[in-house]
């Protein structure tokens, strides 16, 4: 797994207090549990204030120790609280990735969660307006989308204009779509932690 990431700036408020962040792991654990294990997605109703904001969330599956991807499924869309949108995309990443077969329960303790807290989209018009690391990206053009959220050039060492290719390459379009006039690129950051993060400092 790569180390404790967050990742913020202008485009979204301060991320979420580590407690904060536990109890939204522990959900999303519990959530995948009782889902495999009985088919259905348990009741979850935190104190936290900002577990209940409406937000948009990706959830990331990964195998134990690599961090290879088992799943990862997410939704921009910011009209349901935090802490039910990543019940939701946890069930979803577990047996909706249409890359993978759905993950059986006997594989949920070899795997690890990790959750992106989304910011708003923000379009741009200058593909040098995105920083590596700190920027996940969307493309559209015609019936064309993808999504690559901000840590995963880091984790595969890649530079803006790589980055930007594979994008393409994920919304099935050529690697230098996003040079075209008519391509649309949507910057967003997002708030990155993980169950195999350290243990950050309580502040």
């Amino acid at each position: 797994m790569t180390d404790h990431k967050t990742t913020t700036g202008s485009d979204q408020e301060d991320g979420l207090k580590p407690a904060e962040r536990r109890e939204l792991l522990r959900i999303a654990r519990a959530t995948l549990g009782e889902y495999l294990s009985l088919g259905r997605v348990p009741e979850s109703t935190p104190d936290r204030e900002a577990l209940q904001r409406p937000a948009g969330a990706f959830v990331t599956l990964k195998w134990r120790p690599e961090g290879r991807l088992r799943g990862c499924i997410g939704t921009f869309s910011a009209d349901t609280p935090l802490h039910r949108c990543v019940q939701q995309m946890a069930v979803s990443a577990a047996t909706r990735d249409p890359r993978f077969d759905a993950v059986k329960e006997t594989e949920l303790d070899e795997l690890a969660i990790e959750i992106s807290v989304l910011s708003p989209r923000r379009r741009i018009t200058d593909p040098q307006e995105i920083q590596v690391g700190r920027h996940g990206v969307c493309i559209s053009r015609g019936p064309h989308h993808g999504v690559l959220l901000p840590q995963v050039p880091t984790e595969h060492g890649w530079d803006r204009e790589t980055f930007l290719e594979h994008l393409c390459l994920k919304a099935g379009l050529e690697r230098n779509a996003w040079r075209e006039e008519g391509t649309v690129l949507e910057v967003f950051t997002a708030d990155v932690f993980g169950e195999d993060d350290p243990e950050p400092e309580e502040l």
